[in-house]
């Protein structure tokens, strides 16, 4: 018989599953879409297109590495004009 490994808690992780995420804004991608870390347990989340937290993975952090690159680009080329 397998066992399963037993998930360790700690006191940061405990206050995430009785209370919620403390979310921060660590990274402003566009002015819609944010990158988000908690307070306490470090859980990364970013915004998908529709507005939801989903994780963090390093496909949508490029993603929104060259979304953001875009968007500077955009914003500089108004303001320009």
């Amino acid at each position: 018989m397998h066992s399963s490994p037993k998930k360790h808690f700690t006191l940061s992780t405990i206050v995430c599953v009785t209370m919620g995420h403390d979310y921060i804004i660590t990274r402003k991608v566009t002015n819609h879409i944010n990158e988000y870390r908690c307070s306490h347990c470090g859980r990364e989340v970013a915004e998908n297109d529709k507005g939801y937290l989903e994780p963090l993975t390093q496909k949508i952090r490029n993603a929104n590495s060259s979304l953001a690159v875009f968007f500077q680009k955009k914003c500089n080329r108004v303001t320009a004009a």
